[in-house]
């Protein structure tokens, strides 16, 4: 007979940081996509950022979520943009994806991106594109929940790119 499952106290840190730090490395053992959400801000300037936050939701609604840290510079944008777009990093997007992840620089700067629903920009190479409406979004601890509603969705054949134990991978057959 199978006992019930019982739930176990997390281990005690010895601070704060070593809490964070063990929950990262924890979290890191699960492998995602690699993500650059993109939207319009309110002035109509093109934003976007690296995620890996990014999962489905629902089939029936469409739904996908992402989530964005309180302390971003880009959250209040975000909040107010009628859309965005989710765009599927490729294996060899690396570099878009580190462009993506730094702050005050133009991220968009020399790229051949094309307009979206809502205006959200859909960058070149990815591997597959969700545009989608804001639809919601949920208080969620130190970062705050959106949640798209598909409007439309391409993919292409090309491998993504993965990232795991803090490291981009490549996936092998």
């Amino acid at each position: 007979m199978n006992k019930p499952y019982e739930p176990q106290p997390v281990s005690p840190w010895s601070s704060a940081e070593d809490g964070h730090r063990a929950l990262r490395d924890t979290l890191g053992a699960f492998a995602t996509g690699v993500t650059v959400v993109t939207a319009l801000d309110p002035d109509g300037r093109a934003i976007g950022l690296t995620v890996n936050s990014f999962n489905t939701v629902s089939l029936d609604p469409p739904l996908v979520l992402w989530s964005l840290s309180l302390a971003s510079p880009n959250l209040e944008a975000f909040r107010r943009a009628s859309h965005f777009a989710v765009n599927v990093l490729a294996a060899d997007q690396q570099a878009l994806s580190e462009r993506f992840a730094q702050r005050n620089s133009d991220k968009f700067a020399g790229l051949d991106w094309r307009e979206g629903r809502g205006g959200a920009p859909l960058l070149p190479g990815c591997c597959a594109i969700l545009e989608c409406r804001n639809e919601a979004q949920h208080a969620g601890g130190d970062h705050l929940i959106f949640i798209g509603r598909v409007e439309s969705c391409s993919r292409s054949d090309r491998a993504p790119l993965v990232f795991h134990g803090g490291r981009y991978r490549a996936l092998r057959d």
